[in-house]
């Protein structure tokens, strides 16, 4: 999964057609995104629905590398776009050392 954003500074340009504001561009590997599924232990529409929120919310700004109560925020308004769109969690998502 890659995201490219388009905004900067929380401003992004807008479609004159629609209105909407334009976030950037995302790229999933359903090629991968089927292994994550297998490994993780759920189905290919949880893996790409996760893979979707957490590209987006990356295009909004959210971030996770640095861990600490920044991976947490993210990680919770991932569940709660999940749930609200029915794929709630069935899974972790942290991996063991040697499964990197």
């Amino acid at each position: 999964m890659l995201s490219f954003p388009l905004g900067k500074d929380g401003k992004y340009d807008i479609n004159p057609e629609n209105g909407a504001y334009m976030l950037g561009d995302i790229v999933l590997s359903i090629e991968r995104a089927k292994e994550q599924a297998k490994r993780f232990g759920h189905s290919l529409q949880r893996e790409i629905g996760y893979l979707t929120v957490h590209s987006v919310l990356h295009l909004l700004g959210y971030d996770h590398v640095d861990g600490g109560l920044e991976a947490v925020r993210m990680r919770e308004r991932e569940e709660t776009v999940m749930a609200s769109v029915g794929l709630p969690r069935g899974a972790s998502y942290v991996f063991n050392q040697d499964e990197r």
